[in-house]
């Protein structure tokens, strides 16, 4: 079983003071910092760019877990990995050549993941696998934080668990989950956890994370 870790999305944070949301987070709890970059076209939201991920970067020594969502984003990869992506993922949804996608992604030093919306079958990754470092299954449609969790996405997970097989893939979750279901979602094969609301909405965010680490069997 590969450990359990926690992806904080800074997407619910409070943007007029990043620094000081970041500097709450401890290192030995936050395995990851998961940043949406969102364009507007891809998804109907606008967020971050490169400049932003280098200024968050210089902030922390937590990992920067940054997920693309956006068109061509093969026009962006190495921008993103400069400023300090240390794992970063695009949707298949929006690759058209997502073998390439991946391949320059490690070429360049970071991990690659690749990310599916919820009507996206997992036969769209089956060719992609040995060129995966992760895969993130959106739980609700991307776009907007604080959604609730899509309950037929369980099984989803079950069956990407199976699909992963013995590759040494981490398999992330991410879109309402809470205290109350991060367990449920591990027992189904997740072992990577993005949380926005679920930490910052409930302070002081050390002590969340540490009680949604004490549900986690592999954390």
């Amino acid at each position: 079983m590969r450990k359990s870790k926690l992806s904080p999305s800074l997407l619910s944070a409070d943007f007029g003071n990043l620094e000081a949301e970041i500097s709450q987070l401890d290192p030995t709890l936050a395995d990851y910092l998961h940043l949406d970059v969102m364009d507007g076209r891809f998804v109907p939201n606008i967020t971050i760019g490169p400049f932003i991920v280098k200024a968050i970067k210089k902030l922390t020594n937590i990992p920067l877990d940054v997920h693309l969502m956006i068109v061509e984003p093969e026009k962006y990869l190495k921008d993103f990995i400069d400023a300090g992506a240390d794992i970063l993922t695009v949707h298949v949804e929006a690759s058209t050549h997502l073998q390439r996608n991946l391949q320059v992604i490690r070429q360049l030093g970071a991990k690659a993941g690749v990310s599916l919306n919820p009507a996206t079958p997992l036969s769209s990754i089956e060719n992609v696998l040995p060129d995966l470092d992760l895969i993130l299954l959106m739980t609700v449609n991307p776009g907007f934080g604080g959604q609730k969790f899509i309950p037929k996405m369980m099984d989803k997970i079950r069956d990407c668990r199976k699909l992963i097989g013995n590759f040494p893939i981490d398999l992330e979750v991410d879109g309402g989950v809470k205290f109350d279901n991060i367990a449920d979602l591990e027992k189904a094969g997740a072992n990577v956890f993005v949380s926005g609301s679920g930490i910052f909405e409930r302070p002081p965010y050390n002590q969340t994370m540490k009680e949604m680490k004490a549900k986690l069997s592999g954390a």
